[in-house]
């Protein structure tokens, strides 16, 4: 929350964090700040190396504005029908 409350009082608009800090960053800043969130996972899939995932859906619902999906996209044998499907479970 410090390192947060200092880069956004230096002028930064958005936050690199993970989508499990983001509804408490919410809480304290509110809307204005966009939460980028990598370590976003499919339900069932491997982290990786990733420690803290969260699926899309979690992620968005915790406050998340931008969402970093790689591997599980890149990595699927249909990345296009991963990415719909991704689509529509956070409309």
């Amino acid at each position: 929350m410090h390192l947060a409350a200092l880069a956004l009082s230096a002028g930064a608009t958005g936050l690199v964090c993970s989508a499990m800090e983001a509804q408490a960053l919410r809480a304290k800043f509110g809307a204005a700040p966009a939460l980028v969130t990598p370590g976003i996972r499919l339900a069932g899939g491997a982290a990786g190396d990733q420690a803290r995932v969260v699926t899309p859906t979690d992620a968005m619902q915790n406050g998340a504005t931008v969402l970093v999906i790689g591997r599980p996209i890149t990595q699927s044998t249909d990345p296009v029908a991963t990415l719909k499907m991704i689509a529509a479970s956070i409309e």
